[in-house]
């Protein structure tokens, strides 16, 4: 019996096997780009050929998959939008993973939501915000160890909350979102229109460290609004901690502590005591929540009996 996470980003999926045997580490992790947007057919064949890589040499089948997703799903798991790939608009992808693996317990749940029941998780600690900065903006709030406001009511949008209401216009077709600011993609575009050239996210790196204005403006704006979105969850549900994690917070040095110095900076006097931390599982934590789901589901009991994150807390 073995496990298997999916973490379905915008621009690639990673996967990690999990066997169920207590003290057996994971399979390596397998990390594939999509293929240009367009094609929701090509996608699902390269996610194919990830799932039989990630399979290969596993002890025994494959038994349940936890899926990590930032589409809008229906209850039956066919995507009713997402931006990053329009193309998949109507595509049953709980079906199309059972298919791939015949006889596995599929599960799919918010890649926000999952990746904050993993770092509440990791830190032992059950009233915790997360924000996920990535292609986009996720994130989730968990409170008393349980998602809030709960799968049964939607997931928790933490880069829908407004920042600016008269800022640039979100995907989501309302201005001033967290993610119209902060989100990878827009942080390289706006680098770009400053530096009058096309950026990668290695040279944005690069210049954010050495201090050049061209890339310091635009993270630094979204890293205030990050710290903007953290200081007004703060005031609602008063969590014990606040992560950031995501793969562009991950890989770009300095970026929580910006963070966490803006949220200094905007929080009230007296007002909810704030710490930011880095993710403690970095740039993968909806990856580590997609085998959670895994494990939950298939009513595997190798956390901890003393976990902060109740088995009920995952729902199907």
């Amino acid at each position: 019996m073995s496990f298997l996470g999916i973490d379905v980003g915008g621009t690639k999926v990673a996967l990690r096997p999990a066997p169920a045997a207590p003290g057996t580490p994971a399979g390596p992790d397998t990390v594939v780009r999509w293929p240009d947007p367009g094609d929701a057919e090509a996608d699902m064949r390269t996610l194919a050929d990830a799932v039989r890589r990630a399979c290969a040499g596993q002890p025994g089948p494959v038994t349940a998959v936890g899926v990590a997703v930032p589409a809008t799903l229906d209850a039956a798991g066919r995507v009713r939008g997402w931006p990053n790939r329009p193309s998949w608009q109507g595509l049953h992808l709980r079906d199309r993973l059972a298919a791939m693996l015949p006889g596995a317990l599929v599960r799919t749940a918010d890649d926000g939501d999952l990746a904050a029941l993993a770092e509440a998780d990791a830190a032992g600690c059950p009233d915790l915000v997360h924000i996920g900065v990535g292609t986009g903006i996720g994130g989730g709030i968990v409170l008393g160890g349980r998602l809030c406001p709960g799968p049964d009511r939607g997931s928790c949008e933490v880069g829908h909350v407004v920042v600016d209401r008269m800022g640039e216009r979100c995907d989501c077709g309302r201005r001033g979102c967290v993610q119209s600011v902060a989100s990878g993609r827009t942080v390289l575009r706006r680098a770009a229109e400053r530096a009058g050239r096309e950026v990668g996210f290695e040279e944005l790196r690069q210049a954010w460290t050495d201090g050049e204005a061209w890339a310091v403006a635009p993270v630094t704006d979204g890293a205030m609004a990050v710290a903007a979105a953290a200081v007004s969850l703060a005031e609602l549900v008063h969590p014990r901690l606040v992560t950031v994690g995501g793969g562009f917070a991950d890989g770009m040095p300095g970026y929580v502590d910006e963070v966490a110095r803006w949220a200094g900076e905007l929080g009230r006097r007296p007002g909810p005591e704030l710490t930011v931390r880095p993710a403690a599982l970095g740039g993968l934590s909806s990856l580590d929540g997609a085998v959670l789901l895994a494990r939950t589901a298939a009513g595997d009991r190798a956390l901890a009996v003393d976990a902060p994150v109740p088995a009920d807390a995952l729902a199907a």
